[in-house]
């Protein structure tokens, strides 16, 4: 894989895997989507800067659940989890993750922690948009709770150390008032080169195969990736 700028997305059955890669190609980051039964392997073969976790309609508690092989965060790559793939994360290392007595849906007024480099630059109270029958009762050891709502004590949870980050809500839809800052942030400050938006387009491939490229007209990038 030649491109300096690579994010890989984990697809747990989400209804918002594409928009996901959306979100990460408007800021000119290359990114692939790859179910979570296949991710491993190609993300040992891809070698990426960056992974994100989608939601996903299951609990992580049951037996039949979607997971991905524990390894994954052992590989030293930064990884950010949306609602379900924040349920997988604090469930595969150690934390809790209950049914919750009140469900939250749809807008949500949030409490963050702007020491926290996903909400750096931000308000303290922010709007998020909610969709989760279960919560994280209990984040792993080395994980520190970096937003709260009224009725979910783990709206965010982090751990810097390890460079794994993890948000309840969901990022990628415009309902979150400022979702795309959050994960502009995570793009910048773990996955940018100091060549930041030269990954690799059809174009510019073409450009370095062949002295006298054939094709010279201009290309959607959004159309040229998985």
């Amino acid at each position: 894989m030649e491109n300096k700028e690579f994010v890989i997305v984990v697809d747990f059955g989400g209804q918002y895997n594409q928009l996901i890669a959306r979100r990460v190609r408007e800021n000119h980051v290359y990114c692939e989507v790859y179910p979570y039964n296949k991710a491993l392997e190609k993300i040992k073969e891809l070698k990426p800067q960056g992974i994100i976790f989608t939601g996903g309609p299951n609990s992580v508690y049951e037996e039949n659940s979607p997971k991905i092989e524990k390894e994954i965060f052992e590989l030293g790559i930064p990884i950010l989890g949306m609602c379900y793939g924040m349920q997988f994360m604090a469930h595969t290392l150690g934390g809790k993750v209950k049914s919750a007595d009140n469900r939250e849906f749809g807008k949500t007024p949030t409490k963050v922690d702007t020491t926290s480099p996903l909400f750096k630059g931000l308000d303290e109270d922010q709007v998020v948009w909610m969709s989760h029958v279960d919560y994280v009762a209990k984040v792993p050891e080395g994980f520190e709770i970096v937003a709260h709502t009224k009725d979910c004590p783990v709206a965010s949870m982090q751990n810097k150390e390890r460079k794994l980050y993890a948000m309840q809500y969901h990022a990628e839809v415009l309902h979150t008032e400022h979702g795309k800052e959050m994960l502009h942030t995570f793009y910048t400050k773990y996955v940018a080169s100091q060549e930041h938006g030269q990954w690799q387009t059809m174009r510019n491939l073409l450009l370095k195969t062949s002295a006298k490229p054939l094709v010279t007209a201009k290309y959607c990038w959004h159309c040229l990736v998985v």
